[in-house]
């Protein structure tokens, strides 16, 4: 189950990079990703209650807010807003810093012992592999605006990377339903809710135009909110429950092969020497933390809710 649970954000959330600027081209950022978050989380609580599930208590309904607020509207949301300036390949290799503050605020919260010397050195090796498959040389002789723009979404991007780590970590003793499906629902209804109220404030929603928007678009929307919010972060939170920081963090170096593989065969972006001697750095890098990260004995989190089992259901 956890081999099956990594595959699938392994290569479902390395193709969303590309489904959000293709969904964001035409459907302003925090409005797209919160109705898709709304729709996917109405959709999964709405099965739940029709399956028998008991409505979720006030603390649970409170640390789903905070997780949602941490993963979704400054995680997902700072990645969409970023996409605005920067290109999804580039957008997926800046998120490899995940596995980096994952490690750390374990260690620092005493969550996870130390990362041992291999993990350490595995982590240097993919973000060496991420600093090879970047382009330093891409703002020569650009314009001041198109500059401060990239700043602000390369700002964004690490931003929404260390408060993702952190929101993560904080997911693994919050309070929960018995309902896998429902604590993954309410999770998604307020971080879309969230996100909607900054559409709302920013003027995004006032803006917006349905007939604006293009099939592709809506196609790419659609595939977020199936695959990429319902199917992939399910099994996302599911894995942070299970397994140590450093074995979960690995997607984030997978991630960026799989966006720039998708770039090259359908948006057409190169795929030289460099982006192939990248790719094959990372994933040596995601080898030797899966090997070695689960030789380390992890500090037990005990969920803050008596009726949550250890380990109990899928994420969102």
């Amino acid at each position: 189950m956890i081999l099956i649970a990594l595959v699938t954000v392994y290569l479902i959330w390395g193709s969303t990079y590309l489904g959000i600027r293709l969904a964001i081209a035409s459907i302003p950022p925090f409005f797209m990703a919160g109705t898709r978050y709304l729709v996917a989380g109405g959709a999964m609580f709405l099965f739940a209650l029709l399956r028998g599930a008991k409505l979720p208590s006030a603390v649970q309904w409170r640390d789903a807010l905070i997780t949602g607020g941490c993963l979704l509207l400054v995680g997902n949301g700072g990645v969409t807003f970023a996409e605005q300036y920067v290109p999804s390949g580039t957008a997926a290799l800046l998120v490899a810093t995940v596995p980096v503050f994952l490690a750390i605020f374990a260690w620092a919260s005493r969550l996870a012992p130390r990362p041992s010397t291999m993990v350490c050195l595995a982590l240097l090796l993919g973000l060496f592999g991420v600093f090879v498959l970047s382009r330093p040389s891409m703002l020569s002789g650009a314009s001041a605006a198109t500059q401060h723009d990239w700043y602000v979404g390369i700002a964004s991007l690490l931003v929404a990377a260390a408060v993702w780590a952190g929101g993560s970590l904080y997911s693994r003793s919050a309070a929960r339903p018995a309902s896998a499906i429902v604590g993954v629902g309410i999770q998604m209804i307020c971080g879309g809710a969230l996100l909607m109220l900054v559409s709302v404030s920013t003027g995004e929603a006032a803006r917006f135009e349905w007939n604006r928007v293009t099939a592709e678009s809506m196609i790419a929307w659609l595939y977020l909110v199936s695959f990429g919010a319902i199917i992939a972060f399910s099994a996302y939170i599911w894995l942070v429950r299970v397994c140590s920081p450093a074995l979960v963090g690995t997607y984030a170096f997978v991630n960026p092969v799989v966006a720039v593989v998708l770039g090259w065969a359908i948006a057409g972006e190169q795929l030289d020497n460099r982006t192939i001697s990248g790719a094959a750095i990372i994933v040596a890098a995601v080898v030797i933390i899966v090997l070695f990260s689960n030789r380390a004995k992890r500090v037990p989190v005990a969920p803050r809710d008596s009726q949550v089992t250890a380990g109990a259901g899928v994420g969102e």
